[in-house]
């Protein structure tokens, strides 16, 4: 079983963005000696709970700050850029760190309507996504003669391009363009058993990949107990009605129970969201991951955990990678 962390540099009630970087950084730097083979971070704007908005410039300080985990994107919203941009960041990273740098890639904002126009990206840029895609792998590509734009740092270094999707239609494309695909089922399950054998049936190999590789995103809350896990994940839960109320905010304190905070309707959306989160102690964490991973068959899982107290969310990734040994060494 293969394990990676998806960090979305949560700033808490109380907290700072400073704050959360460094712990997004001291995060990765236990991830590396637990084992985890990547570190990724995500693209979100005018959201006053996530400190990575800069995606590229988190990524140089995590790899800047760690040895060997391979350290990336989870992903870059594609149409708020143009792919020359992005080659060029993400060339610069891999001419820092060589061997270390993932790309991955989504067709959604990652962010409301109004951040949008402020990003200067048009209502339907997501349409012109499988074209972007092309055009960022040709930037990655050797230079030819005569060639009029190229991509500096970028050309002809190897950046992994992964997509990342919660429905059909990133599976289907990383599909025919042969790339590795990540499924966004942390936060949207629904799609996610089509979404796999729509991916793995219709894979063509490529120089990237000659067989297909699927990942599959989980927030895994780990505790000492079920019964704390379950409390560590209140925040998890009050994160996700705020944001759905149109109030986003930082992440909350955990509390030992939200009767009075959600209506019934609210409560129903929100275990449907996190129908394939990992929540208990580590022998319900150990249960939970061999279950999914037999269920889709998944060659890694990239796992998330909003939890308000750096040392406790720290505890959970211990625990996850913990349950990962077990079920390698069963």
């Amino acid at each position: 079983m293969i394990l990676s962390v998806l960090d979305l540099s949560p700033i808490v009630e109380g907290g700072t963005a400073a704050a959360s970087l460094r712990h997004s950084l001291d995060l990765a730097r236990h991830a590396e000696r637990w084992g985890y083979r990547r570190f990724w971070v995500a693209e979100h704007h005018n959201m006053p709970g996530i400190a990575s908005a800069a995606t590229a410039v988190v990524i140089a300080h995590i790899a800047g700050g760690t040895q060997s985990i391979r350290v990336g994107a989870g992903g870059v919203m594609l149409p708020n850029h143009s792919p020359l941009v992005i080659a060029e960041q993400f060339g610069t990273l891999e001419s820092l760190y060589p061997g270390r740098i993932d790309l991955g890639l989504g067709r959604a904002p990652g962010t409301d309507q109004q951040t949008m126009r402020a990003l200067r990206r048009g209502g339907l840029d997501a349409d012109t996504f499988p074209d972007d895609v092309l055009e960022l792998q040709a930037y990655f590509r050797e230079a030819q003669a005569g060639q009029a734009i190229r991509a500096v740092p970028g050309a002809g270094l190897n950046v992994p391009i992964w997509l990342l999707g919660s429905s059909l239609f990133s599976a289907q494309l990383a599909a025919a363009l042969g790339l590795p695909f990540a499924f966004a089922s942390h936060f949207a399950p629904d799609h996610l058993m089509s979404a796999l054998q729509l991916y793995r049936s219709q894979f063509r190999p490529s120089p990237s990949l000659v067989q297909p590789y699927a990942m599959v995103g989980l927030s895994v809350i780990a505790a000492e107990t079920d019964r704390e896990a379950r409390r560590l994940l209140t925040s998890l839960q009050q994160q996700f009605v705020n944001l759905r109320r149109g109030r986003p905010g930082p992440l909350n304190a955990p509390v030992d129970s939200l009767d009075g905070f959600w209506s019934p309707a609210e409560k129903a959306g929100v275990e449907h969201a996190l129908a394939c989160a990992v929540v208990g102690a580590p022998d319900t964490v150990r249960q939970r991951l061999k279950a999914i991973i037999d269920r889709t068959g998944a060659d890694e899982l990239i796992l998330t955990a909003q939890i308000f107290d750096h040392a406790t969310r720290l505890r959970s990734f211990e625990i996850a990678a913990g349950a990962r040994d077990q079920l390698a060494a069963a």
